[in-house]
């Protein structure tokens, strides 16, 4: 799998259900660049990675590459600190079509919602 999040995260299993939703299991690496600066002694996942999160997960589930178009409903709903809560399931319900991929997200860790979204993406033709 291609990421841009070099060693951000590691998906460390998955399951498709037989609706065709995925659910994504992944650790985050604590001592990652990225929460030394956001934020210096209060580290929190960044908004913009766990987008990205989602969107390498849903190209590696289609095998296709993909842009976003558009995002919606997006509702960051707790604080995601990798020293506290490092471990994460993402549903990922997707629905794709020739050209478009449309996936409904739901992340959280133990019972807290962490955030919601949805999201469209282009398919890239390679």
């Amino acid at each position: 799998m291609q990421t841009i999040l070099t060693d951000f995260y590691t998906l460390t299993s998955y399951e498709k259900a037989e609706n065709g939703s995925f659910i994504a299991y992944i650790h985050l690496n604590k001592d990652h660049d990225i929460f030394k600066g956001h934020f210096p002694g209060n580290p929190v996942t960044p908004g913009v990675c766990m987008m990205q999160i989602i969107k390498e997960l849903t190209e590696e589930f289609t095998g296709s590459k993909l842009f976003l178009k558009s995002a919606s409903n997006v509702k960051f709903m707790a604080i995601i600190n990798p020293f506290e809560t490092p471990d994460l399931k993402l549903q990922l319900d997707i629905t794709e079509d020739l050209e478009d991929v449309k996936v409904k997200n739901v992340t959280s860790f133990g019972e807290t919602i962490a955030l919601k979204l949805s999201v469209s993406y282009k398919k890239l033709m390679s």
